[in-house]
């Protein structure tokens, strides 16, 4: 009985570090915070003093006096800027924590597959000066797939395609490791960073993050609509030739086109991963289809521009935004199964 209740008050916690937004969950409670990945920090004496964090950081991204600098400190899902991951992770640990009032947890990250042995210590280094007892390490593509529900445990081919803010891990699994992988740096962030690029090009119009993430949100599309317009919205932005602010009128086949090459690379990063498939694990895949997780999979018809391209039946996830973060906390529930792809740096 106490065993039970103890597991079910851990303070064991999960960390989907992601470059857009970071997410927590709690042994035995889920997901309990969702944050966007920004910090907003003012210098004071040639330090960084921390002013917001999260949500209200993301509020300021774009607005701020030059007193005040508003930044993501993870670039392409690996800590860019180590002092402020630091100061993110350890608010959002203790902002997580506070409802348990249990301190120094052990935390299990997740980490792209690519990530180099200096990125990977980084991460380790940050949470555990954030107040971790200790800290695992397990690959995105796994994580990803075990939140998406797959059967990873089996002798059978499995393929995820993980669409983040700054990268898209594709890889194949079978018996709980990964048989293939590749990292491309590409997702939500190249995404938005094509559509201030298609403003300015083709409207002499500049537009920040927050304004393209809105229209991707909105009219944002992996194929081009069949009347080459589709729907549409208003930009505000400012005009690069008089510097006044104006408002445009944006389509979805404009967005489109915008977003062709990110797309274009993604549907190459699938097709390779096919061609470097063992061919028995291939005719799983060709009966099990490809799983699309991260928040990029929510982005429009993108599961039927893969499927226009490889022939394969393609599934979005039920909860894309949730699954690495849901597959790094069920890693914590079946760590001795897992114990050969769980890396605690020892």
């Amino acid at each position: 009985m106490f065993g039970a209740l103890s597991g079910l008050f851990s303070s064991d916690m999960a960390i989907d570090l992601g470059t857009a937004n970071t997410l927590i969950y709690m042994k035995g409670r889920g997901v309990v915070l969702a944050e966007p990945s920004v910090v907003a920090y003012a210098m004071k004496d040639g330090k960084k003093r921390v002013l917001a964090v999260g949500e209200e950081a993301k509020l300021m991204l774009g607005r701020t006096p030059g007193s005040i600098q508003a930044i993501r400190p993870l670039r392409e899902g690996v800590i860019a800027d180590f002092e402020v991951a630091e100061e993110m992770i350890k608010h959002l640990i203790r902002k997580a924590g506070r409802r348990t009032g249990l301190s120094k947890p052990k935390v299990l990250v997740c980490v792209p597959h690519g990530a180099t042995a200096v990125e990977r210590r980084a991460i380790r280094e940050a949470v555990i000066a954030a107040g971790g007892r200790k800290c695992g390490l397990i690959p995105e593509p796994i994580a990803a797939a075990i939140g998406a529900g797959m059967p990873i445990a089996e002798p059978s081919g499995n393929m995820v395609v993980d669409i983040g803010g700054g990268t898209t891990e594709v890889a194949i699994l079978s018996l709980g490791d990964v048989v293939y992988a590749r990292s491309e740096r590409v997702g939500g962030d190249r995404m938005d960073e094509a559509i201030i690029a298609y403003l300015r090009r083709h409207h002499n119009m500049l537009i920040g993050e927050a304004t393209a993430e809105r229209v991707k949100l909105a009219i944002g599309t992996a194929l081009m609509p069949a009347d080459g317009r589709g729907a549409t919205i208003e930009v505000r932005g400012r005009d690069l030739l008089s510097g006044v602010p104006k408002e445009i009128e944006l389509s979805q086949g404009q967005i489109a086109e915008a977003l062709a090459e990110a797309v274009q690379i993604i549907v190459e990063a699938v097709i390779t991963a096919l061609e470097q498939t063992p061919p028995d694990l291939a005719a799983d895949i060709v009966d099990r289809g490809v799983m699309l997780t991260g928040g990029g999979a929510l982005l429009g018809d993108l599961d039927l521009a893969l499927r226009e391209h490889t022939g394969l039946a393609i599934t979005v996830a039920e909860n894309p935004l949730h699954c690495v973060a849901l597959g790094t906390g069920k890693s914590l529930e079946f760590e001795n199964q897992l114990a050969h792809v769980i890396d605690y740096g020892h």
